[in-house]
């Protein structure tokens, strides 16, 4: 099929991105926005913007009401974009109904991966290795208590519909799980409606890696190298690195190949994320399969020159990959940062509110996706995101050097922003050794000590309020 329009089911950097690519294939663009988004980016930058209500976030959450829009707009596909309903197997199941392409796998693979137990189950059946664990939800507290005890604590009870590190909880005991049973089947319904958990065995500080592949509707499935997502806070990532530094060749072309096998295994079509565990023996475990585009896809496209976006929506448009496995080669390293408005002094407490000045770092090597401006309002009812800084260099070292400069180079005032904190983390010499897990950030709480330099006329800008605060002017 011929796609000459897609709507935008999202908001934020991510809307932006996709408007781009959809900007280079002479795509028309159409956004969706709810009130608190009127002076949105992406809301400017595409060809068209309609609105979705006054509610803040209902109005991105509405299937029903978003296709609809696609089809009274003549859009030919819909992109989910991350976050929201990208991973709703009900928004791929309405765009067949309608007509819409989705831009993204099958509802019937979207559901099978989203459900943590049928995940697992498609991963044995392709020989794929998964965490030792309960078989199916745990339907009792006593029968999590019993599970837990044949496969050893530490466990990880998770949220079977779970994601995001959302309903997820470590048990050192019983005692621990006891207490957890509750809140995580809580914490499941209230997020994604199904009360269902089930246990892993926890794998103690191990290394987040994770596989972008692309499979089309020909049955064609490559990937694009790996991505180490291991520097994290309480399983939300901070940074992500492509390749990993951490892997030898050997492990890379083991864990590609381990990424392809469970996609052909699903019949996956699009773009997707395979991720693994490795643990300290340097065994790799499947933990769970993201059925859409991941913030952290620009490394990938860094090391690869590939244009993840553009593929998914040629893919989606039923042309085969342009690629095969042997043709797609990577080259030097790759770091992103999310800049989060969140205070790292203060518990990384989000920090909403106007941005008084906005300056994006440049220079080779440098890639600044955001959606914001000097003089957005950052809504407090979203993700803290409000950037991702992307910087590119031949060596690790190199790279190391052009992340400091970069951050260096990049301005945020008005909020408070995760930057200080990056330069910390880049200034550790474990990270410059490439010798983290996902346990860097809770062992490293020294971090958090830096100073922040403000420029000179922030400063007399603030000596200026205080006087005149103190003198009554």
């Amino acid at each position: 099929m011929e796609i000459k329009k897609i709507l935008i089911a999202n908001r934020g950097e991510i809307a932006v991105r996709i408007v781009r690519a959809c900007a280079e294939m002479g795509i028309k663009s159409a956004a969706i926005y709810a009130e608190a988004d009127r002076h949105a980016l992406h809301v400017k930058k595409a060809n068209q913007a309609f609105s979705v209500g006054p509610d803040t976030i209902s109005g991105y959450l509405n299937a029903h009401r978003i296709v609809n829009l696609a089809v009274a707009t003549n859009c030919d596909a819909l992109h989910p974009g991350y976050g929201f309903l990208s991973e709703n197997p009900q928004l791929a199941e309405i765009c067949a109904r309608r007509g819409v392409k989705f831009i993204g796998p099958s509802a019937q693979v979207i559901h099978r991966m989203g459900d943590k137990i049928e995940a697992r189950t498609a991963m044995m059946e392709a020989g794929v290795p998964v965490v030792p664990g309960s078989v199916g939800n745990v339907e009792s507290l006593e029968a999590a208590v019993s599970c837990a005890h044949d496969i050893g604590y530490p466990v990880m009870l998770k949220a079977t519909s779970g994601g995001g590190g959302r309903g997820i909880r470590r048990c050192e005991n019983e005692r621990d799980l006891r207490r957890n049973y509750d809140r995580v089947i809580s914490e499941a319904t209230k997020a994604f409606g199904s009360a269902n958990v089930f246990l892993e065995k926890c794998i103690v500080n191990p290394r987040h890696i994770e596989v972008q592949i692309l499979g089309d509707s020909h049955g064609n499935v490559v990937h694009l190298f790996e991505r180490d997502c291991s520097i994290q806070r309480r399983h939300q990532k901070l940074l992500e690195i492509a390749p990993s530094p951490q892997l030898t060749e050997e492990q890379r072309k083991y864990i590609g190949k381990l990424a392809v096998k469970a996609a052909k295994n699903v019949g996956y079509e699009n773009a997707g994320t395979v991720e693994f565990l490795l643990d300290q023996s340097g065994e790799f475990y499947f933990m769970e399969m993201n059925t859409r585009l991941q913030v952290e896809h620009c490394v990938t496209e860094e090391i690869t020159g590939i244009d993840v976006v553009q593929e998914q929506i040629r893919i989606a448009a039923g042309h085969p990959l342009r690629y095969k496995q042997k043709d797609i080669t990577r080259r030097g390293f790759a770091m992103e940062f999310r800049i989060n408005a969140e205070d790292p002094k203060n518990d990384f407490l989000p920090s909403y509110g106007r941005i008084t000045r906005y300056f994006a770092p440049g220079g080779p090597g440098v890639r600044t996706d955001s959606a914001i401006y000097t003089g957005y309002e950052i809504p407090p009812y979203y993700d803290s995101m409000c950037a991702k800084l992307t910087v590119w260099a031949l060596t690790w070292d190199q790279l190391l050097d052009r992340a400091r400069r970069a951050l260096g180079d990049m301005g945020v005032y008005g909020v408070k922003t995760t930057i200080p904190y990056y330069l910390e983390i880049l200034r550790s010499p474990e990270f410059q050794r490439a010798n983290f897990d996902t346990s860097f950030v809770e062992k490293h709480p020294e971090l958090v000590n830096y100073s922040v330099r403000h420029p000179m006329s922030d400063l007399a800008a603030a000596i200026g309020a205080a006087l005149a605060a103190h003198t009554g002017l």
